[in-house]
């Protein structure tokens, strides 16, 4: 069981990976959540896509004046630091993370992505799809702000707590 990781989540301002607009992230430890960080980022290429726009609600005046992702993750480094990730579709968040390292020229740290996607899709076979919402109210969660970063990052985390 899985008991201590951050489980994180991004939000994107167009189809280009490294456009990160918002990031959430919670810390789970021994089983509890111990810490949450939410920032919006102001993302690199910047601007956004009108259906990036329509399904988390951002857009270029939310950011316009947030933190290049180097300053945010100055601040999520700390957090995760010895702790593996958790992500819902691990593949789109750990390629917008190794994406926007590269852009920004950061070494990027190898981090150890586990997830939740995969293992509700071994643990859940019976649920019509394996979408965060679904998969986290067949987990007792009720997700209220889909496609926000903090809030999936929350509903991703209460997944792993229940499945890895």
């Amino acid at each position: 069981m899985l008991s201590d990781f951050a489980a994180i989540d991004f939000e994107t301002a167009n189809f280009e990976p490294s456009s990160v607009c918002s990031v959430g992230v919670v810390v789970v430890r021994r089983g509890e959540i111990a810490e949450s960080f939410y920032s919006l980022i102001q993302p690199e290429p910047n601007y956004y896509s009108y259906r990036c726009s329509q399904v988390h609600g951002l857009c270029r005046e939310d950011t316009d004046e947030a933190s290049v992702f180097p300053k945010v993750w100055e601040q999520i480094a700390p957090l995760i630091s010895g702790l593996p990730l958790v992500a819902h579709n691990s593949r789109f968040d750990e390629g917008c993370l190794k994406a926007v390292f590269r852009v920004y020229q950061m070494d990027y740290p190898d981090y150890v992505f586990y997830d939740t996607l995969a293992a509700s899709r071994r643990a859940f076979r019976y649920l019509p799809n394996h979408q965060l919402h679904t998969v986290a109210a067949e987990c007792g969660y009720q997700l209220e702000n889909h496609h926000h970063a903090l809030a999936d990052a929350e509903a991703c985390a209460w997944i792993a707590r229940e499945i890895l």
